[in-house]
């Protein structure tokens, strides 16, 4: 009888590793997924720029990026028309 015990316990350990990997290769999938990453990625820029909790506009890190924009497009103009004058 014994051994039969040990058999049925073995079983059962079995069954619940199984359902703990399949549990976790869901887990893996839908973390890998596309749709997932690109929301996780569109909620990590909304927190750059809008407060969460309150869902006002962070302005100071919209300045920042405006300020970045605007130097970069006067950097490439200023760049082409200096070097269309050589």
């Amino acid at each position: 009888m014994a051994k039969a015990d040990r058999n049925s316990a073995l079983e059962r350990e079995i069954e619940e590793a199984r359902e703990r990997l399949a549990g976790t290769i869901d887990q893996l999938l839908y973390r890998t997924s596309p749709k997932t990453i690109a929301s996780r990625q569109v909620a990590a820029m909304k927190a750059v720029y809008v407060d969460p909790e309150t869902g006002q506009p962070k302005t100071g890190n919209i300045a920042k990026t405006v300020g970045g924009v605007v130097g970069t497009v006067v950097l490439v103009v200023l760049l082409r028309k200096y070097s269309s004058r050589s």
